[in-house]
């Protein structure tokens, strides 16, 4: 059975990776570059080389109820979209609680990952490390977990810009943006409509004289306020799921782009791609339409060539005097500890079980955990995946043979290239509840619905309609948590309760997002079905239950 446990990371994925360890009786030892723990959400004025990096005012895109680590809910008063600094307070918080610090060793930097002689029967690792000083220290370990993230390598693709040699201003990746101030009076233009780019195109544009957002595809732009003044991921609930998965696809996309567009209209606004809502990873953004009707941001197509201070875009517009080039194109990622042939990276793509274990090893002693871009948190995925690794070192639970794997990894390829925009961004795409419930179910802890409708119907109903709280994960199984029920059960009031800061006599108006998500998911369901059973007969026979009572046996226990 593995023991030492080698963590290389200590952002969000390596703290919980450390717990997860501590929780199977391992015995972790973290190795951190840096001289304290928060990985990307870290803010440091001076980025450092071959690490995530953030500017100053960043807040997260997930609210606080869906980012949260599964046993460990974030403080009511905390606001629901939390400032970095707010995440790093969080992590302390954590870290403090659990005693995970002591496991740490800061400024240590990994040098070599690699398989040691006898792998084939013992699954050791031999890791080589060193410290500032530039020692460096050989160390044994019988599994080790990877968690580096995603950020780390800025992907800056200056072939792809003819005369950028030429150009007489400034340009730099996004990671290198900290403040808007040292720009106020310029004239800017943001390539890349992701995140960091939309964030950065509305916060200089406060400041400088003009601000052009460049993008070659366009982006559907989502808001995090959702109905009622509810954050948005609210809606990341399980009957809606279940109906997204029987309905259409296109039918999907198009109702959500329809109300999408009710808020603003994307191509009124330049900014309607050809592509639909789910075949790109959406951008949220609060302030751009604002800024578009403003005038102090202005949507461009892809950049056709630079020359001096003038760039030229590809509608054959010019824009003279620009002063700065912001490149929000993304990163890469790489794995440059081990050897070359274990894990190659090629366009953004890694061969992983499940984003986790290489298919290739004898002993599933390797884990990448946190190499995954879902839509929703991911610090509950991290921390599923965290789950999921410890208990295959231990050998609790067990790997597929290669060739499943192997297919496995070769069908998720094929569905991201059928469903996505072709783009490294979507290399390592996920949906949430999916994701979730695939590693869940690998570690037993998967929610019950059938079970909790007979024991406990609250939570059915609150597991069912309302968010998908990683507190769901938390109910049954190995690492069930007593206070998971209440948690669940509490969600909204957290939720309002970072709201409630003046005192009203005003009755609150009941919400209707259950009500409203029953309905939706409902008639989904319903329009589905007709679907499915019109376009495919042959569905009829297989709902016939003298059909299928037989197949739907062995999954009964899993059920109770």
């Amino acid at each position: 059975m593995s023991r030492r446990v080698c963590v290389i990371g200590g952002g969000s994925s390596g703290l919980t990776s450390i717990k997860s360890c501590l929780d199977e009786g391992l015995e972790p030892t973290c190795f951190e570059s840096s001289d304290d723990i928060g990985g990307l959400w870290r803010f440091k004025e001076n980025p450092e080389a071959d690490r995530a990096s953030i500017y100053h005012s960043v807040i997260i895109n997930t609210s606080k109820e869906m980012m949260c680590f599964s046993d460990f809910p974030i403080p009511a008063h905390f606001p629901n979209y939390m400032h970095n600094s707010l995440i790093m307070d969080y992590f302390r918080m954590y870290a403090e609680h659990f005693q995970l610090t002591k496991h740490i060793r800061f400024q240590i930097r990994v040098l070599q990952v690699k398989p040691r002689p006898d792998f084939s029967r013992s699954g050791q690792w031999d890791v080589e490390t060193e410290n500032k000083k530039g020692e460096k220290e050989k160390h044994i370990f019988d599994a080790v977990m990877i968690c580096i993230g995603h950020h780390c390598h800025p992907n800056l693709p200056l072939h792809d810009f003819p005369g950028i040699d030429t150009f007489k201003g400034q340009y730099f990746h996004s990671r290198d943006y900290k403040t808007a101030e040292e720009w106020r009076g310029k004239r800017v233009v943001v390539i890349g409509i992701g995140n960091s780019g939309g964030d950065i195109a509305v916060e200089l544009s406060r400041v400088t004289k003009q601000v052009f957002l460049s993008t070659r595809r366009g982006a559907w732009i989502l808001n995090r306020v959702g109905q009622q003044g509810v954050p948005i991921d609210f809606e990341l609930n399980r009957v809606l799921n279940m109906a997204k998965s029987v309905l259409p696809f296109g039918l999907v996309c198009r109702l959500r782009e329809n109300k999408i567009n009710q808020r603003f209209n994307h191509s009124l606004y330049s900014l309607q791609p050809k592509h639909r809502l789910f075949s790109q990873h959406p951008t949220v953004n609060d302030e751009l339409p604002n800024r578009i009707l403003s005038g102090t941001v202005q949507v461009k197509p892809n950049i056709r060539r630079l020359r001096g201070s003038s760039i030229e875009f590809d509608d054959g517009t010019v824009e003279d005097n620009i002063d700065l080039v912001v490149f929000a194109t993304g990163y890469n990622f790489s794995f440059p500890f081990l050897p070359s042939n274990m894990l190659p990276v090629s366009g953004n793509k890694a061969s992983l079980y499940k984003y986790m274990f290489p298919p290739g090893l004898e002993r599933p002693t390797l884990a990448v955990i946190g190499l995954v871009q879902p839509l929703g948190a991911i610090m509950p995925i991290s921390e599923m995946q965290a789950r999921w690794a410890t208990r295959v070192f231990k050998g609790l639970n067990k790997l597929p043979s290669m060739d499943c794997m192997l297919k496995d990894i070769k069908h998720k390829e094929e569905t991201i290239a059928k469903r996505y925009v072709t783009s490294q961004r979507h290399t390592i795409q996920v949906d949430y509840i999916d994701y979730m419930d695939q590693i869940a179910y690998q570690v037993g802890v998967r929610p019950s619905l059938l079970g909790l409708l007979l024991r406990d119907p609250g939570v059915w109903l609150c597991v069912l309609l309302g968010p998908c709280t990683p507190y769901q994960y938390r109910l049954r199984g190995p690492g069930q948590w007593d206070g998971a029920r209440q948690a669940i059960l509490t969600t909204w009031d957290r939720m309002a309760g970072a709201l409630k800061t003046r005192p009203s006599d005003i009755p609150e108006p009941k919400h209707s997002s259950l009500t409203l998500t029953l309905t939706v998911g409902a008639a989904a369901l319903a329009l589905g079905y007709y679907w499915n059973i019109h376009n495919h007969p042959s569905l009829l026979i297989a709902l016939d239950p003298t059909t299928w009572q037989d197949k739907i046996k062995p999954y009964l226990p899993v059920l109770w």
